[in-house]
């Protein structure tokens, strides 16, 4: 079954890192509490019983059976159960305080944030100063518990993949484990396909209908065979069900973004085309000044309009390149209204979506918006300071005073949630 020669790929230290019931973690440890006893769930909202279970402490899953993904109305009415809201500003700030934790281990370039609560880091060179691999974890747990008063589930493997994979199916249950190229055939290759990272459920599906069911039987499968019926996404799974990842652990914190969006599911259909167009607006202009932060300008602007369930039609995803880059708001909103004018037909509405992109901090970019529109530039830039130093209420547009402004959930939330 396996012809490789695993002598010649890389054998890296790289350590996976999983926060345990992030979400859940950090609120137990902000009101106190030890996240491994205490029974908490963390909502969307609470005032909606409908809402979403974002986060679970490890007791309420394992006694009552509540997960991520569960509803609000399914959590038992019981005493000994916290439920809080999500504030999702705490969380993000406790990730970047963990990041820069896990900076002091390994530089920036040996980091990979995968998620909020999940990173890569490789240990190859910390020998000297910090001692072997095993050490470095072990001390990277205790700090993290010490500092935050947060528990970690760790996997260590040759590449990204194991590291990974021996995280979720061991080190979730042991806190550690180690996986090496010797432990394919018989740790890897007996895994359900929906058990390894990488193969969803529609994809186990369609191997099912192929009569493949575990990994080992995917990797009896030829790279020939899987490219054709797969394309790229069929060589990642020839090599990874041979437990072989070439990807390198590189840090992208000085990556420019390839675009910057917000998007909105609505509390409530949204008929009134009027409505639609100030959330479009005040979406256009969360973009615009997230790009202004960032000193970027850009070319392409995007707009998703996702329609109720009730509608046959999905929505549409359609953009825009303009001649010049631009970070301002009535380009990016006007741009957007020829966008909804040329594709929308009346349908009720649900989720919303702007995002600019094709961006350039080139000095000539920005040369030809500010002498074009001097006078625009100057309104954003001192209404993005007095919010900035007053808050977002002290100043903004006329346009969200409109019916239908979601501008307040968008100041006040990230992801949907509450941000603090």
């Amino acid at each position: 079954m396996n012809s490789i020669n695993y002598d010649d790929l890389p054998h890296n230290n790289i350590l996976c890192v999983d926060m345990k019931s992030f979400f859940a973690s950090v609120e137990a440890v902000a009101r106190e509490m030890d996240p491994l006893k205490v029974f908490l769930a963390v909502v969307g909202d609470k005032n909606r019983e409908s809402s979403v279970v974002l986060a679970a402490s490890p007791l309420l899953k394992e006694k009552y059976n509540i997960k991520t993904g569960n509803r609000f109305y399914e959590i038992p009415e019981y005493s000994e159960i916290k439920i809080v809201n999500a504030r999702m500003g705490l969380y993000l700030e406790t990730s970047l305080q963990i990041t820069r934790l896990f900076n002091n281990f390994v530089p920036l370039d040996a980091l990979h944030v995968y998620s909020i609560d999940e990173s890569w880091l490789k240990l190859d060179g910390t020998e000297r100063l910090l001692g072997d691999k095993y050490q470095v974890a072990k001390k990277i747990r205790n700090e993290l518990l010490k500092k935050f008063g947060l528990h970690c589930s760790m996997g260590l493997g040759p590449n990204m993949f194991l590291a990974k994979v021996a995280m979720d199916i061991e080190g979730k249950k042991k806190g550690f484990a180690e996986w090496t190229y010797d432990d394919v055939p018989h740790k890897l290759w007996p895994l359900a396909l929906d058990e390894c990272w990488g193969i969803g459920s529609r994809l186990k599906k369609r191997f099912n209908r192929l009569g493949i069911k575990t990994v080992g039987e995917l990797a009896q499968l030829s790279l020939t065979y899987l490219e054709k019926r797969f394309g790229i996404m069929g060589s990642q799974l020839y090599y990874h069900a041979r437990g072989i990842d070439l990807s390198k652990v590189e840090g992208h914190y000085r990556e420019q973004p390839k675009n910057l969006g917000r998007g909105i599911t609505l509390l409530h259909d949204y008929k009134n085309e009027e409505e639609i167009r100030t959330v479009i607006f005040d979406l256009s202009e969360e973009v615009a000044k997230r790009s202004r932060e960032k000193g970027l300008v850009g070319k392409t602007i995007s707009l998703g309009i996702g329609y109720s369930r009730e509608e046959l039609n999905g929505g549409f995803y359609v953009q825009r390149s303009l001649k010049q880059y631009t970070n301002l708001t009535h380009d990016v909103y006007g741009t957007c209204l020829d966008l909804f004018s040329e594709n929308y037909r009346g349908e009720v509405v649900r989720k919303i979506n702007v995002a600019l992109g094709n961006f350039s901090s080139h000095t000539a970019g920005q040369l030809n918006l500010f002498i074009n529109k001097t006078k625009e530039n100057k309104i954003c830039k001192t209404k993005d300071e007095i919010e900035d130093k007053f808050g977002y209420r002290a100043l903004f547009y006329g346009r969200s005073l409109k019916k239908g402004s979601v501008r307040k959930k968008i100041k006040t939330t990230t992801g949907g949630h509450k941000t603090f």
